[in-house]
């Protein structure tokens, strides 16, 4: 029997390439891996030796030669194979190990040329994947260092791999090869906003306890090639498995709390925020987050942009709380959440600004809705005042309740006071009913309405939307602009002795 090995990654290779040999395994190695084998004392035969070929090309030509590849590729229950392969004097291989070159960590580095970049492009190492993995009837592909203790236990075992672990390690090999060449190519289409075929793949972090219901099946995927995903610099502390609702609102929770540098707490069900609030110290505004509407504040996400004290994890421990997000805690926060078992505690260790240019996926039937993510949110000074007049304070609450309308589901109205919400109005199909509801939120939870800002996500075609608002004392809206009839929207607010800003943009959530 007779393996080919060809790796960058070496974790693992030794033990690997010894327990070949011991099973009786004829060693052939490519450059660099035949001179790893070699220092540790094995002696492999060089590929340049077997192809009686020198690398060429700084080394970039090793592999690619008929000696390779009919290796490889003749079936051996073929009579004019075999033939072939007796006639050329060439030997089959049995196995081939190959890792390739680390294309997405040196892509993925800030800064890195694109030579630097290009010249990590393998090409021998897929041709040699795939290669074996098309003929995995009779050659085992082996692509990862996990797979080696797996393989030398059955080879031990059994004496040779089962079809059903050849055509295992092919299913591998394939979707490390494509995972590959997406990477590559999403890399050279990164320069065009849409380009005209997408090549995005994803690799499995986490099987999921189930999906949106107990019935379905669920795992969290990563985008290959990003720099970061929703649990990179993530560490569970404690707490049951994250399920696929949990992740749903811990993204919807980290993109709103994004929007703030002073403490923050963001309280989100269902992947709206019924919750969210600024203050001088995370303890505050968490309180204010809270009383916003504490009957939908159950069983929900909470994420903060400070670390969790003893006052506050005692506090969080009263409630019933799915997933805690915090940059960190302190020995008496985690001792008063302990107690609660099933409280997923997570820890930021995230220390640089996110990635804010991706792109954002949409499923529809048969395929994808592509667009960019809803990153910016309009500054005070590209807003127009179109009736009545603003003090500071109440500049404040609009821009706050602006930005939190972003990151509410569509029809959204999000009412707020001293920098919190009091009220959300979230997904109706009727702008009106997203207006009476976020009231009915505020009345029920005790909240004054007077003085009150309220935004809208998109522009109030009629004024009986923001008229319900005005009636109960909010005093200031933001919207969009932009309806036929804003000049009739306009006086209503006037009318009430209010005061309208037009963002001139709106914030869709779908």
């Amino acid at each position: 029997m007779r393996a080919l090995l060809s790796v960058w990654n070496k974790s693992g290779l030794e033990e690997f390439a010894r327990g070949l040999e011991e099973l009786g395994f004829e060693l052939v190695a490519s450059g660099g891996t035949a001179a790893y084998l070699e220092e540790l004392g094995l002696e492999p035969e060089r590929v340049e030796d077997l192809t009686e070929t020198p690398e060429l090309l700084g080394g970039r030509v090793k592999t690619l030669h008929p000696r390779i590849h009919a290796a490889i590729l003749a079936r051996r229950d073929r009579d004019a194979d075999l033939e072939t392969l007796e006639r050329q004097e060439i030997r089959p291989f049995d196995l081939v190990c190959v890792n390739l070159y680390p294309f997405e960590q040196v892509a993925a580095r800030w800064g890195v040329s694109e030579e630097d970049a290009v010249e990590l492009i393998d090409i021998g190492g897929p041709s040699l994947l795939r290669g074996a993995a098309k003929n995995f009837a009779h050659v085992a592909p082996v692509c990862r260092p996990e797979q080696y203790p797996g393989v030398l236990a059955e080879l031990g075992a059994e004496g040779r791999l089962s079809v059903e672990t050849r055509r295992r390690l092919a299913t591998e090999a394939f979707a490390t090869t494509a995972a590959y060449e997406a990477t590559i190519a999403s890399w050279f289409a990164d320069r065009d906003t849409f380009p005209a075929t997408i090549t995005a793949s994803y690799t499995k972090v986490a099987d999921l306890v189930y999906g949106e219901n107990p019935h379905q099946r669920a795992a969290f995927y990563a985008e290959t090639g990003a720099r970061r995903h929703l649990l990179s610099q993530v560490e569970q502390l404690g707490g049951k498995l994250l399920s696929f609702v949990n992740l749903l609102d811990l993204s919807s929770a980290r993109m709103l709390l994004g929007e703030f540098a002073i403490p923050a707490c963001v309280i989100v069900k269902h992947t709206n925020p019924c919750g969210v609030a600024v203050a001088g110290t995370v303890e505050e505004a968490y309180e204010a987050a809270l009383a916003c509407d504490p009957l939908s504040a159950f069983g929900f996400v909470c994420a903060v942009n400070r670390p969790v004290s003893g006052e506050l994890g005692a506090r969080l421990a009263e409630r019933f709380v799915d997933v805690l997000f915090a940059p960190g805690y302190d020995a008496d926060a985690l001792a008063a959440l302990g107690a609660k078992p099933a409280v997923r505690i997570l820890v930021d260790r995230e220390r640089r600004a996110g990635e804010r240019s991706e792109r954002d996926f949409k499923r529809v039937i048969g395929g994808l809705l592509v667009q960019d993510r809803d990153w910016e949110t309009e500054g005070r000074e590209t807003m127009e005042i179109v009736c009545g007049s603003l003090a500071e304070p109440e500049w404040g609450d609009l821009l706050f309740a602006w930005r939190v309308c972003k990151h509410v589901g569509s029809n959204a109205i999000v009412v707020a006071k001293d920098l919190r919400t009091i009220g959300v109005g979230a997904g109706q199909m009727s702008r009106v009913d997203a207006v009476r509801i976020a009231l009915e939120k505020a009345e029920a939870a005790g909240h004054d309405l007077r003085g009150a800002a309220l935004a809208s996500d998109a522009f109030f075609p009629f004024s009986d939307g923001p008229q319900a608002a005005l009636d109960a004392g909010v005093g200031a809206v933001v919207q969009p602009g932009g309806s036929r009839r804003d000049a009739e929207v306009i006086e209503a607010v006037e009318r009430a002795g209010a005061a309208m800003v037009f963002t001139g943009r709106r914030h869709f959530r779908h």
